[in-house]
């Protein structure tokens, strides 16, 4: 375990701040709730420029991929923010995916700080907590093919 500033609590404390505002609470609760997509085409489709889903979109992609950028300079211990979290981890595996494709389609390394987080993240849960990736990410399929199944009744 790594030693934690002040800094380091004092940052995390303003990003938890940051993540509260109300249009971000808004943007978090559309991207986990409905940002559903298995291909770059789709997610397109999903979120048409101009859009507020577009917005959503641009708020929670770049807030995290902004935060990704700090764990992965050391500007907060990755175990400290790990312990303290995974909505990061969860906006990377809904795009992991397709973040090849959407880097072809637009030619720039689109949320690369996002994946390395991400993929970090992954390492170190399953360093702590074997088998909790996947069980995660099937409870999340529960929970789509769930809302899936209300929608149409």
């Amino acid at each position: 375990m790594g030693q934690v500033t002040h800094d380091q609590a004092n940052l995390m404390l303003r990003l938890y701040e940051l993540r509260r505002d109300p249009r971000m609470r808004e943007a978090r609760d559309w991207f986990v709730l409905e940002c559903h997509a298995s291909s770059p085409q789709e997610l397109m489709s999903k979120i048409p420029p101009g859009s507020k889903e577009n917005a959503s979109y641009r708020m929670v992609t770049s807030y995290w991929e902004m935060v990704a950028g700090m764990v992965n300079r050391g500007l907060i211990d990755d175990e400290f923010f790990f312990e303290n979290g995974g909505e990061g981890w969860l906006v990377y595996d809904r795009l992991r995916p397709f973040l090849a494709a959407t880097r072809e389609m637009n030619g720039a390394n689109v949320l690369a700080q996002l994946e390395s987080y991400g993929k970090r993240f992954e390492a170190w849960r399953e360093r702590v907590a074997p088998g909790a990736t996947e069980k995660f990410r099937a409870r999340m399929r529960q929970m789509m093919e769930a809302r899936a199944k209300a929608s149409k009744t």
